[in-house]
């Protein structure tokens, strides 16, 4: 019975953490617009669930998110599209495989530390900030892959007086990546150690 307990508490707890995505994802919430990237905030959800979940849920919630993303190509980002419109495959696997690999590194990350005794406090913080740095190196890291010698981001590249793809990274993600790091760093680690209490507690 305290097994199936568990199992329903999960299952609830990852949905409750899908919605969130979901609603998120398909209103200004998730994406706040800029000229280039949006910033994401919905790599918050996505570490929280990675880090009170698991590994599993990381991975789950990380695609929906992805699925998120990438559902944005379709009009809802001019930056999102125009990438669509140039390489679709490219598009899909730097929005959403990327994204399931961040929710999964999360988790098992999280898991990694938390199992040392000298690591448990810290890793709900490292486990925090390691979510946006890796959806930042990921997403960047694909978007030089497929799309850097196309003549949309040679625009942006010329734009930023980058003279190779390394500067054209540290420039392009600028202030949006630094705004994901510290709102995630802040928001799931006290919200992670939080439940973490509250189940604890129960």
């Amino acid at each position: 019975m305290e097994n199936r307990n568990s199992k329903v508490t999960y299952m609830v707890e990852l949905a409750v953490l899908i919605a969130l995505i979901l609603i998120m994802g398909l209103t200004p919430l998730g994406y706040i617009k800029t000229l280039g990237l949006e910033i994401t905030l919905i790599v918050v959800p996505v570490a929280i669930g990675a880090i009170t979940l698991g590994p599993k849920a990381g991975a789950i919630l990380g695609g929906v998110f992805g699925l998120t993303s990438f559902y944005q190509c379709f009009g809802m980002s001019a930056f999102g599209a125009a990438l669509l419109s140039i390489n679709p495959v490219g598009a899909f696997i730097t929005c959403v495989p990327t994204r399931i690999l961040v929710g999964l590194l999360t988790g098992l990350i999280f898991k990694a530390l938390h199992s040392k005794k000298s690591m448990k406090e810290p890793s709900y913080y490292i486990a925090s900030l390691a979510c946006p740095i890796m959806n930042t190196i990921f997403f960047m890291s694909c978007l030089v892959i497929f799309f850097y010698n196309t003549e949309y981001i040679q625009g942006f590249v010329k734009s930023l007086g980058s003279s190779n793809p390394f500067a054209f990274v540290i420039a392009f993600v600028g202030i949006n990546g630094l705004v994901e790091a510290i709102a995630c760093f802040v928001v799931a680690s006290a919200v992670a150690r939080a439940l973490a209490v509250a189940l604890k507690n129960r």
